[in-house]
């Protein structure tokens, strides 16, 4: 089983994240929701392993905000 990695591991991070903004520009909230949907599942599947999945599952939890309050 793989450890799921929550430290910094993105070469080139902010080139990334300027290619994540730019392939949502012009899109609805909806379409905007949707390809996120679409990433998501795409990563997962690459990722593949359940028990990663699911401590990524739980780390978004923990850090999403809804329900910290």
């Amino acid at each position: 089983m793989s450890e799921l990695t929550l430290s910094p591991n993105i070469a080139g991070a902010d080139d990334f994240y300027a290619e994540l903004l730019a392939v949502h520009e012009g899109l609805t909230k909806d379409e905007s929701d949707a390809l996120n949907a679409r990433l998501i599942l795409i990563l997962a599947n690459h990722v593949g392993d359940r028990d990663v999945l699911r401590a990524a599952l739980a780390a978004a939890q923990r850090s999403g905000g809804q329900g910290d309050e």
